[in-house]
């Protein structure tokens, strides 16, 4: 089921507790030969003209069809009436259906927009009403009401639903309409009771906020000899906060005791040994060396966090799998859904790429040069050093303040988003229409993009604005965020219809978020002049990958053990994941860092809130790097209209349109070689 309730609307995929004693829903109770009959009498009303349509049509249409939708006549005489022949009127129905599916999503998207402004935004304290209307799924009963009025049925009849492997075979022969009818094809392949979508957004909500409001205030943190050595005032959302804080202390003289710190806070979250009254509470101070909380100084007992992330992860586990018996054989798996039918891109494909990657000898030689960089023995946290990239020798600080003054709030960075665009090589009237579609808002979380469900709706950027305005950190993921709004505008816009709208999958948008990203510098007008920069950037993106293969690894890894271990506990679950964590460390990170049974891949906190999200990140790196290379020497704003204007197609024709190259770790392999023998001269 592939887009059926759109961005905005994803909670509605899961489902907060085990069913039992449940009939086979997917059991037709039409006889065979009735569907036979039903086949045979289209194909000699139209012709084997259109047999293949047909066949395939009927098919799936008395898959999906239950007893409330009527009698075995009742099917036969729906599929006589309802299934067109004439490719003409099959051409004026798409263009009914991507008017009526355009405003009907667009509309329902644009009311889970404004039903989560409180819980999304930094708008003041969530109240219980907050919630409960942030939980609330208004597109629940969508699905049933289109299946109930037979529009789904329609659809099924006549737009046939292609397997991975055929659209990869016949696509590239496909015209923009016809990967809009292969698209719509997609739309309704199960058919989830509309009770269970409306429970599945409670527990998705609950993640949500869980990971938004876990907030470290790093000026509470103590030493050992009981100083803090954080600004007073410095408030660190995990993991985002917190990583880009150990990121912002390379090359600062104090570094090490700050860095090593924060270190320990993530394997005090990931081990859940995190005192639970520490979190998002700016009245205690806590030392994550001895784990000791103090009020005013004085002592007092805590309880650890105990469980309660890894029962976030397990409730979204059991959601997903509540959900496997309305699937087909070949997606009954969250994770099968989730590589073949979202990512379209198999599990093993991605899994061996990622290994493949994290194994190579190249990696061992950078680090090598990151530990000469530094003058030290790498770390396990210096997965995020960052000092390849050239900050035009400007401090941390002087950048925070030139930040905070262009930008004390988020109407400021809207003001000035055409100009960034202009910056980048857009005409000033593209810039203009691309900025005009994009609204600004201050995030309550790390920040996100949040796609326009219709044309004429607006995108939403989100990043964090302190009181005091943004930081260089909310600054650099405001320039990532905006990379996801420009990829999501002209994938809206200018594609060839409503149906095609969008990309393959979420990696090709963070590969233009991540363009968009490396180029922040540029962005507050300072121009870099370091000639080893190009050589230097190539490191850089190899170096913050091989931190992503392994999360990514981790959170894949996590999900094969919770379907091969459907029964456990949230102990139990933790135990795995740290496991896993440790046994993926040290096959292809020890080596480098000179540590073993470290469980540091397991902080992310999208494995938590995010069901495998997080194989989008290197995905897209790689792709980025593609496109970089591709585009290097052309116009870059012309490439990224032309690009992100092929529309959803599968990520093997979009690759092969887009750069003519699939993706590859052969592209960076090589550019990193090169890189070494220059940089290390």
């Amino acid at each position: 089921m592939k887009k059926i309730l759109i961005i905005g609307l994803m909670a509605s995929i899961l489902l907060s507790c085990q069913r039992t004693n449940q009939p086979d829903p997917n059991k037709s109770p039409l006889a065979q030969a009735t569907i036979v009959k039903t086949i045979t009498a289209l194909i000699e009303k139209y012709g084997n003209e259109s047999a293949f349509r047909i066949e395939r049509g009927v098919s799936r249409a008395a898959e999906l069809w239950r007893t409330t939708d009527g009698s075995d006549a009742d099917f036969e005489t729906f599929c006589a009436d309802n299934f067109v022949a004439d490719p003409a009127q099959v051409n004026i129905l798409f263009d009914r259906l991507t008017h009526y599916f355009e405003h009907l999503y667009g509309y329902m998207g644009r009311i889970g927009v404004e039903l989560n402004r409180q819980i999304h935004e930094d708008r003041g304290p969530i109240l219980p009403i907050d919630q409960l209307f942030g939980a609330y799924s208004p597109g629940s009963h969508l699905q049933d009401d289109l299946f109930g009025n037979k529009i789904a049925f329609i659809i099924v009849l006549n737009f046939p639903n292609y397997s991975l492997a055929e659209k990869n075979q016949l696509g590239d022969d496909w015209d923009g309409r016809q990967w809009g009818f292969a698209r719509l094809g997609d739309y309704f392949t199960t058919r989830i009771p509309a009770a269970l979508l409306q429970e599945n957004s409670t527990i998705y909500s609950k993640g949500r906020l869980y990971i938004s409001e876990y907030n470290i205030f790093a000026g509470k943190l103590l030493t050992n000899e009981g100083t803090t050595i954080f600004p007073e005032n410095m408030r660190l959302l995990a993991h985002w906060n917190i990583r880009d804080e150990i990121k912002a202390n390379y090359g600062q003289p104090d570094a090490l005791p700050k860095q090593e710190m924060l270190y320990q806070v993530m394997l005090r979250i990931i081990n859940q040994d995190i005192p639970l009254d520490v979190i998002d509470n700016p009245e205690l101070q806590w030392n994550p060396y001895s784990n000791q909380v103090f009020r005013d100084g004085q002592p007092i007992t805590a309880q650890p966090e105990d469980i309660r992330r890894y029962q976030i992860l397990l409730d979204n586990f059991r959601a997903m799998k509540n959900l496997d018996a309305y699937y087909p054989a070949n997606q009954n798996t969250y994770i099968k859904r989730r590589f073949e039918n979202s990512m379209e891109i198999p599990y093993e494909e991605v899994s061996s790429l990622f290994k493949e990657y994290a194994a190579s000898p190249l990696m061992r030689e950078v680090g090598k040069l990151v530990s000469r960089r530094l003058g030290r023995d790498l770390r396990p946290y210096d997965l995020w050093y960052n000092e390849f990239v050239s900050k035009g020798g400007i401090s941390g600080a002087e950048l925070d303040r030139i930040t905070r003054a262009l930008y004390p709030n988020a109407e400021a960075l809207n003001k000035d988003l055409p100009r960034q665009l202009r910056d980048l090589g857009f005409e000033p009237q593209m810039a203009t229409f691309l900025a005009y579609r994009i609204d600004v808002d201050a995030a309550r979380g790390s920040g996100h993009a949040m796609r326009a469900s219709m044309r004429s709706a607006q995108s939403h950027l989100r990043t964090r604005i302190a009181a005091d305005g943004m930081d260089y950190k909310g600054y650099n993921i405001a320039v990532h965020e905006f990379g996801h709004n420009v990829e999501q505008t002209i994938s809206t816009h200018f594609v060839d219809n409503y149906f095609l709208n969008g990309i393959p999958n979420t990696a090709f948008t963070e590969a233009l978020a991540f363009s968009f990203q490396k180029r922040d510098m540029q962005l507050l007008g300072k121009k870099q002049t370091d000639p080893l920069m190009e050589h230097l950037d190539v490191l850089n993106i190899f170096w913050t990958n091989y931190e992503m293969m392994g999360v990514s690894l981790v959170d894949m890894e996590v999900w094969k053990w919770m379907y091969d271990n459907p029964d456990a506990t949230a102990q139990q679950l933790k135990e795995a994941v740290i496991r896993i964590a440790k046994e993926i460390w040290n096959q292809y990170y020890a080596d480098i860092f000179g540590e073993r049974d470290t469980p540091i891949l397991a902080i992310y906190s999208h494995m938590i809130q995010s069901p495998l999200y997080l194989m989008n990140y290197p995905y897209g790196r790689l792709i980025m790097f593609q496109m970089e290379d591709f585009w290097a020497g052309k116009n870059y704003a012309q490439e990224v209209l032309r690009i992100f204007s092929l529309g959803q197609l599968t990520p093997q024709h979009w690759m092969e349109r887009a750069v003519g190259a699939q993706i590859s770790n052969q592209p960076i392999f090589t550019a990193v070689e090169k890189a070494l023998q220059v940089v290390k001269n």
